[in-house]
C-alpha cells in the first residue's frame, strides 16, 4: 500500500500533556528543592547565583533566547557552581535536578484524548515518534513514563539529549534518520508555531498545528502558516485519513 504518511512526530508539552496551574508559584518551590539538595550534599548555591533572576528557570529561559543551542539546566547549574569555585560531582548535580523536577512534574497532566488517539493511530499502522524541546532529558523521560505514554512511541528525542532545539533542522533530521523515512512521509503535530510548525515546514514535514493550548498572536495574524490545524488530538485520525485519500 502506498501511504502518504508513515510516521507521526509529536511535541510533548501542551500537545500530549498540559500544565494545569500557573508556573509563577511553582518555580520558586522547585528551585528551593534543588538548593536544599545541594546544601545537604555540602555544596550550597549562593543566594545571588542568578543575578537579577529569581530562579534557575528564569535564568534558563533568558539565556536560551535567540538561540537553538540547548543549554540544559544541569549544564547551567554546573556553570553557576564553578563561578563560585565549587565543583560538585555529577551524582550531586543530578540529585539536585531530580529534586527540582519532582516538583514541576506534579503540574503536568496527560490530555484526556491522548491515549485513545495514540492507540488509534498505532492500529491504523502509523509509527510514532516524539520531538520535544526540553531543558532536561531525564525530566522528559519521567513525564513520558508517569503519563503512561512510552508504549506508544518508537522513538523519543529531546533537545536536551541532542543539544539542538526546534525549529533547527538537525533535531528533525535525527528523528527522520531513526525511522529511515523521507520528510514527505511524515507529519509533525505541535502547539508552537515558531518551533513545531516552522521546523516542520523547513524540514519538508507536513505541519499540523494543535490549537487547544496554543498561544495566538495578539493581532490574530499567523506569522507562520501550518499546513493543517486541529483543536484536539481526537481530530487527528480523520485528518490523516483524508490525507491518505489524496494518494489514491
Amino acid at each position: 500500500m502506498n501511504r502518504r504518511v508513515e510516521v507521526i512526530f509529536f511535541d510533548l508539552g501542551n500537545t500530549l500533556m498540559y500544565d494545569k496551574d500557573p508556573w509563577d508559584p511553582i518555580f520558586p518551590r522547585a528551585d528551593a528543592a534543588m538548593r536544599k539538595s545541594l546544601e545537604e550534599a555540602g555544596y550550597p548555591l549562593a543566594e545571588n547565583a542568578y543575578s537579577d533572576f529569581k530562579t534557575i528557570f528564569d535564568l534558563y529561559y533568558h539565556r536560551r533566547t535567540d538561540t537553538v543551542e540547548e543549554e540544559t539546566t544541569v549544564q547551567l547549574l554546573r556553570e553557576l557552581m564553578e563561578v563560585q569555585g565549587a565543583s560538585p560531582p555529577d551524582p550531586v548535580l543530578f540529585a539536585a535536578m531530580e529534586a527540582m523536577y519532582a516538583i514541576t512534574q506534579e503540574n503536568w497532566y496527560v490530555e484526556e484524548d491522548a491515549a485513545q488517539t495514540l492507540e488509534s493511530l498505532q492500529e491504523m499502522g502509523y509509527r510514532l515518534g516524539m520531538i520535544s524541546n526540553a531543558a532536561d532529558d531525564e525530566n522528559v523521560q519521567e513525564l513520558v513514563d508517569k503519563g503512561n505514554l512510552r508504549s506508544h512511541f518508537e522513538f523519543i528525542l529531546s533537545s536536551a539529549a541532542c543539544g539542538i532545539r526546534k525549529p533547527d533542522a538537525h533535531i528533525f533530521q535525527l528523528a527522520l534518520d531513526h525511522f529511515k523515512v523521507s520528510p514527505e512521509k511524515t507529519v509533525m503535530v505541535g502547539d508552537m508555531l515558531d518551533a513545531d510548525v516552522l521546523g516542520a515546514n523547513q524540514a519538508g514535514i507536513y505541519s499540523i498545528w494543535i490549537t487547544r493550548r496554543a498561544k495566538y498572536p495578539p493581532d490574530g495574524e499567523l506569522p507562520i502558516q501550518p499546513q493543517a490545524v486541529i483543536s484536539s488530538l481526537r481530530e487527528l485520525p480523520d485528518l490523516l485519513a483524508e490525507l491518505e485519500k489524496e494518494t489514491v
